[in-house]
C-alpha cells in the first residue's frame, strides 16, 4: 500500500511592531522589505507545499499583495508568532495539512537543511525544531543566543539564555563549543497541528516568564520536542546592526547568483 506523502503548511507571522527595530517586516534591505527576502528565500522550498505570510497589518498585507506573496490578517493581539500561526491554521482554508512550519519573519537567510529538519521531527515528536553548534565562547556566553541541551534521541531538555551545559570549574574548549553538546537554538519550528493547537491552549509557565522563552511552555506542560542538527547559520535581523550586515551580505550574495537568497 502507497503511503501518500505529508502535506506541509509554511507559515511566516510577520508583526509590524517591534521594540528593537521598528516597523521590522518593511525594514528596507537592498531594495525589498524584509519580509520579502524571507519569502523569497522559503518560496521555492520544495518541502513546503504552501506558504502564506500572516501579519497583524494592512501595510504589510499591501506590501505582500505587490510582490505577489499569498498573506492572511491576524489578530494584532497576539504575543508570539506560534499563537498567530495557530489562528491561521483553525481556519477552514488552512486545515488538511499534516504538519506546520513557523518560519520567522526576521531569518532571511533560513535554510531548507533547517526547514526539511525541524519538519521532519514532527512526528516522531509533537514539535520538531533545529539547533547548531555555539562555536564560540562569546556566543555561548551572550543572552540573546537562546541556547538548548538535549537527552537521548535528541529530545530536548531545555532551552536557555544562559550558558548550558554548564562545566565547572573551566570554560568549555574549543572543540566542545563546536560539539552537539554544546547548540544554539534555530528558530525554526515544525508542528503536529494538535500539537500547535495544545501549545497555544496552555497558559503562560513560570520559567518561560523568566527566560522569556516561549519554547518553554510546551516543555514545561509535557510536550515532546525534537531537536536536529543543522550546519552553521548566521543571525537573524534584530537591531539596525543586524540589518547593515544582512543588507551588506544580500548584496553580496545578489552578485554571485550560485549563491543568491532570491530562489526560483
Amino acid at each position: 500500500m502507497r503511503v501518500s506523502p505529508r502535506r506541509v503548511l509554511g507559515i511566516i507571522p510577520a508583526r509590524l511592531g517591534s521594540e528593537r527595530l521598528p516597523r521590522k517586516p518593511l525594514y528596507p534591505m537592498a531594495g525589498r522589505p524584509l519580509i520579502e527576502w524571507v519569502w523569497r528565500r522559503v518560496r521555492g522550498f520544495p518541502v513546503l507545499d504552501r506558504v502564506v505570510i500572516a501579519t497583524d497589518s494592512e501595510e504589510v498585507m499591501a506590501a505582500c499583495r505587490a510582490m505577489g506573496a499569498e498573506a492572511a490578517l491576524t489578530s494584532p493581539d497576539h504575543t508570539s508568532g506560534t499563537e498567530r500561526a495557530a489562528e491561521l491554521v483553525a481556519r477552514s482554508e488552512f486545515q488538511g495539512y499534516d504538519v506546520v512550519v513557523n518560519i520567522q519573519g526576521d531569518e532571511p537567510f533560513v535554510t531548507l537543511e533547517q526547514v526539511e529538519g525541524a519538519a521532519a521531527l514532527a512526528g516522531p515528536f509533537d514539535v520538531g525544531t533545529v539547533a547548531t553548534p555555539v562555536g564560540t565562547l562569546a556566543t555561548w556566553h551572550d543572552p540573546a543566543v537562546v541556547k538548548v541541551v538535549r537527552g537521548a534521541g535528541g529530545r530536548a531538555l531545555y532551552f536557555s539564555r544562559s550558558p548550558i551545559p554548564h562545566v565547572r570549574g573551566r570554560e568549555p574548549t574549543l572543540a566542545e563549543l563546536a560539539s552537539a553538546e554544546f547548540l544554539r537554538h534555530v528558530g525554526v519550528y515544525a508542528y503536529l497541528p494538535a500539537a500547535l493547537a495544545r501549545w497555544v491552549s496552555l497558559p503562560p509557565g513560570a520559567l518561560e516568564g523568566y527566560e522569556r522563552l516561549e519554547q518553554l511552555r510546551p516543555l514545561a506542560a509535557g510536550l515532546t520536542v525534537g531537536v536536529g542538527l543543522v550546519a552553521e547559520t548566521e543571525r537573524g535581523v534584530d537591531t539596525e546592526a543586524d540589518a547593515r550586515r544582512a543588507e551588506a551580505r544580500l548584496c553580496a550574495l545578489a552578485e554571485h547568483p550560485h549563491g543568491a537568497v532570491d530562489e526560483p
